[in-house]
C-alpha cells in the first residue's frame, strides 16, 4: 500500500493510504499507530502532499554505492559502506522549492530509493532487515559538490535546508530488489540506474548502519545514486522518478535573504 502524508487547506498533517483517486485517512501516524483508516476519504487532487515522513532523529545516506557513480567521483572509498548524515531539517516534501545556498560551484542532484525505519533498529542482522523496515520512497540527496571537496569533509555540503526532498509516498509493500530510477531536470535525463547495481544491499546497509547509530521509527536511510553527471540551476526542475514509487518533483530557487 501506500501511505500519504499530506494537509487540506493549510490544516494540521493527516495521513491516508492511496485507494485510487483517494486517500483513506488514518486515525493516526501509522509509524507509531499501525494502518487504522477512518471513514474519511479525501480527493487527491484536493490534498497538499507533505515529505511523507519527518524523520525524528535522522537521515543516514549511503555515499558511492554505485560503481559507475563511485568512478564518476574517482573516490575510491572505504571497504564497507561509505555513511553520513543529514539533518531533519533538510527534508522538504514534493513541490517545495530547493533553496539554493550562495556558495561557489555546483548544486547537483541525486535521486536514490530510500528506506523508512519503522522500528527501533540496533545491530539488525542482515537476513532480519524486513523487521525493521516499514516501506521505501523517493529521496534527492542534494550536494553542494564543490563545497564537499573544499571542506574535505561532507555535513555542510549536504545538510542544508531543504537538501533532502522526499515523497511522494511511502510504499510499504514494493520490492526494491530490482527498481530503475531516473533523474531529469527540465525534463531532460541526467541519471539513470537500476538498484539491482547497488554495490551494498538493502540487508547490508541496514545491518552496517543499525551497527553504528541506533536507527529509531521514522528515521530514513537513501541508498546512493545511479551514475550522472550535471547539477541544476535556479528556476529549473528535478524530477526523480523510480518504477513503482511515482516522481518526486521538486523546482530550484536561489536563496532571497528576504524570506529568513
Amino acid at each position: 500500500m501506500k501511505v500519504a502524508r499530506f494537509s487540506l487547506e493549510g490544516g494540521e498533517p493527516l495521513f491516508g493510504v492511496v485507494d485510487g483517486e483517494d486517500l483513506v485517512v488514518l486515525s493516526g501516524d501509522p509509524l507509531f499507530h499501525g494502518i487504522n483508516p477512518t471513514e474519511q476519504r479525501v480527493p487527491l487532487a484536493k490534498a497538499h502532499l507533505l515529505a511523507p515522513v519527518i524523520p525524528r532523529s535522522k537521515v543516514v545516506c549511503v555515499g558511492m554505492n554505485y560503481a559507475e557513480h563511485k568512478a564518476d567521483m574517482a573516490h575510491e572509498g572505504p571497504d564497507n559502506p561509505l555513511i553520513f548524515l543529514k539533518p531533519n531539517t533538510a527534508v522538504i516534501g514534493p513541490g517545495d522549492p530547493i533553496i539554493i545556498p550562495p556558495v561557489e560551484g555546483r548544486i547537483v542532484h541525486e535521486g536514490e530509493l530510500a528506506i523508512v525505519i519503522g522500528a527501533v533498529a540496533k545491530r539488525v542482522k542482515a537476513e532480519d532487515w524486513r523487521d525493521v523496515v516499514f516501506g521505501f520512497t523517493i529521496a534527492n540527496d542534494v550536494s553542494a559538490r564543490d563545497v564537499m571537496f573544499a571542506d574535505g569533509q561532507w555535513a555542510r555540503a549536504k545538510g542544508y535546508d531543504t537538501f533532502c526532498p522526499l515523497g511522494p509516498f511511502i510504499d510499504t509493500e514494493i520490492d526494491p530488489s530490482n527498481l530503475m530510477i531516473e533523474t531529469f531536470v527540465d525534463g531532460e535525463l541526467r541519471r539513470k540506474g537500476s538498484t539491482k547495481d547497488l554495490i551494498y544491499g538493502i540487508p547490508e546497509i541496514i545491518e552496517f548502519a543499525s551497527d553504528v547509530w541506533t536507527l529509531l521509527p521514522g528515521d530514513v536511510i537513501c541508498t546512493g545514486t545511479p551514475s550522472g553527471t550535471g547539477g541544476f540551476v535556479d528556476g529549473q526542475t528535478i524530477d526523480i522518478t523510480i518504477e513503482g514509487l511515482g516522481t518526486l518533483s521538486n523546482p530550484a530557487k536561489n536563496r532571497d535573504d528576504r524570506d529568513y
